[in-house]
């Protein structure tokens, strides 16, 4: 009877780790880092700025959430705008997809709601940041959104 016992409660706790581990990968899985260096030779035409950034951000793909911040170093004035432009490649050119609202002072915070094109565009690797300034109004600095598991 005693043996009994204890193989049941090993299977049940095996069962709960099992379930706990499933939770987790379940979860993990859901949600993706999306990561771009920012810089004056990316920008269509290229410019000469010194000036330098990186986008770290995460995408929720249960809720389609989207949380950024954007750091900047470098640049030749204020940074005037700042948005997601898409849908595009990199050496192409594209209109706003979502722009950056507040403060433009580094680091830029955000998030948003995705439409479904806008998830499909940017899980395609076809948004870049861009970053606009008085001297550089069409972008002073840009990088490519790369998605990572």
């Amino acid at each position: 009877m005693i043996q009994i016992r204890n193989v049941m409660a090993l299977g049940l706790l095996a069962a709960t780790l099992a379930l706990g581990a499933c939770s987790t990968t379940s979860m993990a899985s859901n949600t993706v880092s999306v990561t771009a260096k920012l810089s004056g030779a990316s920008e269509v035409p290229a410019n000469t700025s010194t000036g330098s950034g990186t986008l770290e951000a995460t995408l929720d793909k249960q809720t389609n959430l989207l949380s950024w911040t954007v750091s900047y170093s470098g640049m030749s004035g204020p940074v005037k705008a700042g948005h997601f432009h898409g849908p595009a490649m990199a050496g192409q050119n594209a209109g706003v997809a979502l722009g950056f609202t507040g403060s433009m002072d580094s680091p830029i915070k955000g998030s948003a709601t995705l439409s479904a094109a806008q998830l499909a565009d940017l899980m395609a690797g076809k948004w870049y940041v861009n970053l606009h300034t008085a001297a550089h109004p069409g972008g002073e600095i840009r990088g490519q959104a790369t998605v990572a598991p």
